[in-house]
């Protein structure tokens, strides 16, 4: 196993344990380059992990590293069909009646933008009233800090980060 491969296992295995262990819907990582994100051996981790029903995608490669995301896509489309996901999401002009699939397009589209969406913790599995939160304060004032800003439900947040914690 080269120094890549181990490193894309590391990074996985780390980063992505919640969306994984099926604990959280999906995880946002760095990883890699744009050739190594096209490479066979990448391809190879795709492959195994969807017949586990996981899905790696390579969100945008237009950053030193690439941006993947791990998920689950029953549990991610769960996640999206809330409603409280689903109106934040409206407003920022998601597809919402479209299907994951175009949910996913068009955030790799703005995660290429260059500015980050913050909306993009709606489908990290964070609560909704934390996402809305984070951009009434911008990101300040926030009750606790850990996986995100929390502005809403703090012992929750405690018991969630926690579980993280422990996949990891």
């Amino acid at each position: 196993m080269d120094t890549a491969q181990r490193d894309l296992e590391h990074t996985l295995a780390y980063h992505g344990a919640p969306a994984l262990a099926g604990i959280k819907p999906a995880d946002l990582i760095a990883w890699g380059t744009p050739q190594t994100c096209t490479s066979p051996f990448f391809q190879e981790y795709c492959t195994q992990l969807a017949l586990r029903g996981i899905q790696l995608r390579v969100m945008c490669t237009g950053r030193p590293r690439c941006l993947l995301l791990v998920y689950r896509p029953d549990q991610l489309e769960r996640q999206l069909a809330d409603g409280a996901v689903r109106a934040l999401l409206l407003r920022e002009g998601y597809p919402v009646d479209q299907g994951l699939e175009a949910m996913l397009t068009a955030l790799g589209r703005r995660l290429s933008e260059g500015s980050f969406p913050h909306e993009v913790g709606l489908f990290l599995g964070y609560p909704p009233e934390d996402v809305e939160g984070f951009r009434l304060h911008q990101g300040r004032d926030y009750k606790l800090c850990g996986c995100w800003k929390v502005y809403s439900d703090v012992e929750r947040a405690r018991q969630c980060f926690r579980r993280y914690g422990l996949c990891r």
